[in-house]
């Protein structure tokens, strides 16, 4: 009886433990679900942001940016992240003024990258900004946001 009982005990503990082994074994992974490298995070207004190198390639993936197009983004980017980081480190505000700040930053990052993209790649631009605003305000809710597509920068 022992023995059946330790054998049920081991099989349960197997089973509930396998999704997270396979999760976190899956080498074949979509490149978009997978964790970035360390050196590849860093963080924005509403959590970790990728390197400008990173959210420049993925946005050439979904928008098919031209290679001038590229450059000029990669810029914004890099422009974002580091008034993103010395407001990060600014000490002397608030923490709702820092927010706001770094709202502030990533709306004028948008707008100049929306004025760089043709009529169709401002289009898809739109639907990803839209799916982006739905997800982040099912994370400020509280409740649970839907989940995470490959649309977001």
């Amino acid at each position: 009886m022992l023995k059946h009982s330790l054998l049920a005990l081991t099989l349960a503990g197997l089973i509930y433990a396998a999704p997270a082994v396979a999760q976190n074994a899956a080498p074949n992974a979509a490149p978009d679900q997978q964790t970035p490298n360390a050196g590849e995070m860093h963080h924005g207004p509403g959590g970790p942001m990728m390197d400008p190198a990173k959210r420049t390639e993925h946005l050439t993936r979904k928008l098919n940016l031209t290679a001038d197009q590229q450059t000029k983004v990669k810029d914004i980017f890099t422009t974002e992240q580091s008034q993103m980081e010395a407001l990060h480190n600014d000490s002397s505000l608030s923490r709702e003024d820092r927010r706001s700040k770094m709202m502030g930053i990533h709306k004028s990052s948008d707008t100049q990258i929306r004025a760089l993209l043709d009529s169709t790649q401002q289009k898809k631009w739109d639907e990803m900004q839209a799916n982006r605003e739905q997800r982040m305000q099912g994370h400020h809710r509280g409740g649970q946001a839907p989940p995470a597509s490959d649309d977001q920068q």
